[in-house]
């Protein structure tokens, strides 16, 4: 699969007024992960906007990408467990995606983003173990590989895996600054939502 564009399309309060988009690719992560900068990275534009400050994204927004083949989908979830922010809201940012993930929505993957240089945190294992309750396809995408050499990023890979209870081959090792694992990415995706156009 190759990435022909991208545009932005909305960002929704309400969960369920992105059911209309199909098929989506979800992105979820704690709050600054990496995720605007691996997401600008995919679509090969600037089209979310990054920010040393968590929190930042509180809506779910959604982006049309278009392939040499169907096109699909992103949705950028809130960040969780953004403890700064003022605790009604960090509270509505984590119902807001539960709600997402509850609503309808047409997910043909979850890309689970995770900094490669922290272990997996009780949030981060709650998302995973909730995304295999839910019978939902998931990856999991470490961001920031450009602070670790090579060999760290192998030993972080296997430690991440190993606390998260998955395979390593369930983990793709990424950075949105160098582009390292947008190849790995795509291809991916263009897996998934092959299988998904069969279901």
């Amino acid at each position: 699969m190759q990435i022909k564009s991208s545009k932005f399309i909305k960002s929704c309060a309400d969960p369920k007024a992105a059911n209309e988009f199909k098929p989506q690719i979800c992105v979820a992560g704690r709050s600054n992960c990496g995720k605007s900068t691996l997401l600008n990275m995919l679509m090969g534009a600037k089209l979310c906007k990054t920010s040393q400050t968590p929190g930042r994204t509180r809506l779910v927004n959604v982006f049309e990408v278009k392939t040499d083949g169907a096109p699909f989908f992103l949705t950028d979830l809130p960040g969780y467990g953004f403890s700064k922010a003022d605790r009604r809201e960090s509270d509505e940012f984590n119902m807001r995606t539960e709600a997402y993930f509850t609503s309808g929505n047409d997910i043909a993957q979850v890309l689970c983003l995770m900094d490669i240089r922290r272990d997996p945190s009780d949030l981060d294992k709650v998302l995973i173990n909730y995304l295999r309750d839910m019978n939902l396809p998931f990856t999991v995408a470490l961001t920031k590989a450009d602070k670790f050499s090579r060999v760290q990023c192998a030993d972080a890979a296997l430690r991440i895996a190993a606390a998260l209870g998955l395979a390593r081959d369930n983990l793709i090792v990424t950075s949105g600054n160098s582009g390292l694992g947008k190849d790995k990415l795509i291809n991916r995706l263009g897996e998934v939502l092959a299988a998904h156009a069969e279901i």
